[in-house]
């Protein structure tokens, strides 16, 4: 019987921008303990220096620098203090979202069309420019065949109320997605989304009615069990690899069969005779 070999991913001795690394919820940690465990090279960013001193008790020796997205100049020096330290980098993981919920008087959630501009485009530009705009600083850094790998969502097309205008703006992501692979592709820089479903993170436990969103989601999957972060990260890391060097521009929907199963008959049943146990 054959084994496979301990690096059959490919990564020993890569190096890795993790973005979005709050604690050990978030899928940045998972991603990065993932990749330390076949020995490849996370460099974490924070968005500041409070959050860069609590998280630098998480991950030993592995660096932890200050990136606040939503700053071109922070952009620029991280950039910077990369390239003056000779880094180059064979992946980048976008892992960062930001939204502002703000909910009606009675707390119930805003309809899409109450959105307010000023948070919208905050949003935009922390959840998904942030990547073109890292990209672009970034790109002189990045090895040839290096692979970039942005966290989005499984449900852009799926009108959750709690969920708001994250659905939308992640939609934005993977197009973006597709169109800086098409800007890298002659650099040969792959550009790829994993889209998970529901997922118990730090981030997810502020959103209005996500508790009961993340169980009606937990029934629909076809194994009645609900996605794992660690199960996300397993997916990046598949994308970060040279054994996924043929997929380029591609969103990878890990939602344990979520989406195919909307007429589940457990849930279907429950819904038309709500009186059965």
């Amino acid at each position: 019987m054959s084994t496979l070999p301990s690096d059959w991913l490919g990564l020993a001795g890569k190096t890795v921008l993790v973005t979005g690394l709050r604690n050990k919820k978030s899928v940045a940690w998972h991603v990065g303990s993932a990749l330390q465990s076949v020995g490849a090279k996370p460099v974490y960013t924070v968005h500041g220096e409070a959050r860069r001193a609590e998280v630098a008790k998480l991950v030993g020796d592995a660096p932890v620098l200050v990136c606040d997205v939503a700053e071109q100049p922070s952009i620029d020096a991280l950039a910077g203090r990369l390239r003056s330290e000779g880094a180059r980098l064979d992946g980048l993981v976008h892992s960062i979202a930001h939204a502002e919920y703000a909910p009606r008087p009675d707390g119930s959630p805003r309809p899409f069309h109450e959105t307010s501009r000023e948070h919208f485009l905050r949003a935009v530009d922390v959840s998904c420019f942030s990547l073109v705009a890292l990209s672009g600083a970034l790109q002189d850094l990045f090895q040839p065949e290096a692979s970039v790998v942005a966290l989005s969502i499984s449900s852009t097309r799926i009108a959750s109320p709690s969920y708001g205008y994250m659905a939308p703006i992640k939609a934005a992501l993977d197009s973006s997605v597709a169109f800086l692979a098409k800007s890298f592709g002659a650099r040969g820089v792959r550009f790829n989304a994993v889209n998970p479903g529901l997922l118990k993170t730090s981030a997810s436990a502020g959103i209005p009615g996500y508790l009961e969103n993340l169980l009606h989601a937990e029934a629909l999957t076809l194994r009645r069990r609900g996605l794992e972060t660690r199960e996300a990260a397993d997916a990046v890391l598949f994308l970060l690899s040279p054994r996924s060097s043929g997929v380029n521009a591609q969103t990878l929907i890990v939602d344990a069969g979520m989406s195919v199963n909307p007429f589940d008959e457990d849930v279907v049943r429950r819904a038309a005779r709500p009186e059965e146990p």
